[in-house]
């Protein structure tokens, strides 16, 4: 288990392990593979729930269903994800079906269709096929369970281009009991988060309002989820959810708790990981960049200088050519929309100083192409402006994401 300050990542865990939730996948036909495509997690009991979702105008049916749900008490217990079908600029015959999916899970697990859930992912502008759909959800009853293998059930259901799971857990203290924060997600292609074809999940046992686990989910969001792009396109369904059950049996949580800034931090860091995962496993990506911007006016200006470098085809092609082309990354951050002095700006490829106070600094073109051949690759930016600052995660452009979307439907 990997020690932090003020949490334990916990080896093996999943959206399962924090206490009174259960999960599963199943395989109904949605894909034309035999990966699960229909996955659920529940909760025993009704649990705090709260959701960030996609800014593009075309939003899914299922977001607006799940909006629904929330808002009527603040509380979810079932969550229920296709894959395979992004129900997506479908019509009202769309938002029927998402409805439909809501009312036969809530049949199916015994609850009220407010304590449903409904999100889906995949291609957009078409229908779902319900027969495969409603037969689907009549099988999760008996493929959910609290085990480490229906957390992995379930994180199988919601993939698409992914090539891997994206899973984490920590456990840390409070009141002087065990809490678990634990998360999955998927996303590999239209990744440019907006929220606040990516989706989260994160469960928890806390004790904790809707409210303040709302205000907590929009803060982390925007530090880790929003902070991440692989191609700069907004997805029609992109959503993060979360559930906290309460069974932990802690003093209920919020800003005031002693023990809440530790809660916050483990939170965070369970985004944090789900956010590098999906932009480390972009489609055709060979390595994850990390774009750090300090020295910034403000938090803002600090967040828009660095998804502007992560997000440019020019940046990401050159690292995955292994071209340590400063150029390219000083004239993203001339056009991010924020004041920015030109006479003061660093440069730093790793350890590796390409630019000083916007003057090129002579540095070893074969060290810093071996740097860039990494799987790993950190890009420095200083603007020296003010006190501010902050992180983007991204992966390069290659051959094979433009022979990945080339083909997305066919």
């Amino acid at each position: 288990m990997a020690q932090h300050n003020e949490f334990v990542v916990v080896d093996n865990g999943s959206v399962t392990t924090p206490l009174g939730f259960r999960a599963g996948g199943l395989h109904c036909g949605l894909k034309k593979t035999q990966r699960n495509d229909l996955g659920v997690i529940v909760c025993d009991v009704p649990a705090a729930a709260a959701g960030v979702y996609t800014l593009n105008a075309f939003q899914a049916a299922p977001l607006k269903v799940t909006k629904e749900s929330i808002a009527v008490e603040g509380k979810l217990q079932v969550m229920l994800v296709n894959s395979g079908n992004a129900n997506a600029c479908t019509g009202k015959q769309g938002e029927d079906d998402a409805r439909t999916m809501r009312s036969e899970a809530a049949r199916m697990f015994g609850v009220p269709d407010h304590y449903v859930g409904v999100t889906s992912t995949g291609v957009i502008g078409e229908l779902l096929k319900m027969d495969k759909v409603t037969a689907g959800i009549a099988g999760l009853p008996s493929r959910v369970s609290a085990t480490d293998e229906g957390g992995d059930q379930f994180s199988q259901a919601i993939l698409t281009t992914d090539l891997v799971k994206k899973t984490i857990c920590v456990k840390l203290t409070v009141d002087g009991r065990t809490v678990h924060i634990a998360g999955a997600a998927k996303g590999s292609g239209m990744i440019h988060p907006n929220m606040a074809t990516m989706l989260g999940f994160i469960t928890t046992d806390a004790a904790i309002s809707s409210a303040a686990l709302q205000k907590l989910l929009n803060e982390s969001t925007d530090t880790t989820f929003n902070m991440i792009t692989v191609d700069g396109d907004t997805s029609t369904n992109d959503m993060v959810v979360t559930m906290a059950s309460g069974l932990a049996g802690n003093s209920e949580l919020n800003e005031e708790h002693a023990d809440w800034e530790a809660f916050a931090a483990g939170f965070r860091y369970v985004g944090e990981v789900l956010a590098k995962a999906i932009a480390r496993d972009g489609e055709g990506a060979t390595k994850l960049i990390e774009v750090s911007v300090v020295g910034a006016e403000s938090v803002e200006a600090a967040r828009a200088f660095a998804k502007t470098v992560i997000g440019s085809s020019l940046v990401k092609s050159a690292c995955f050519g292994a071209d340590a082309n400063w150029g390219r990354i000083i004239a993203a951050v001339g056009r991010a929309g924020y004041p920015v002095n030109t006479e003061t700006v660093d440069i730093r490829l790793g350890d590796i100083v390409t630019l000083d106070q916007s003057r090129p600094v002579k540095f070893d073109e074969e060290k810093a192409a071996e740097y860039l051949k990494g799987d790993f690759v950190l890009i420095h930016v200083d603007l020296h402006m003010g006190g501010c600052s902050a992180t983007a995660w991204g992966c390069d452009l290659t051959y094979d994401y433009v022979r990945i979307n080339a083909a997305y439907r066919t």
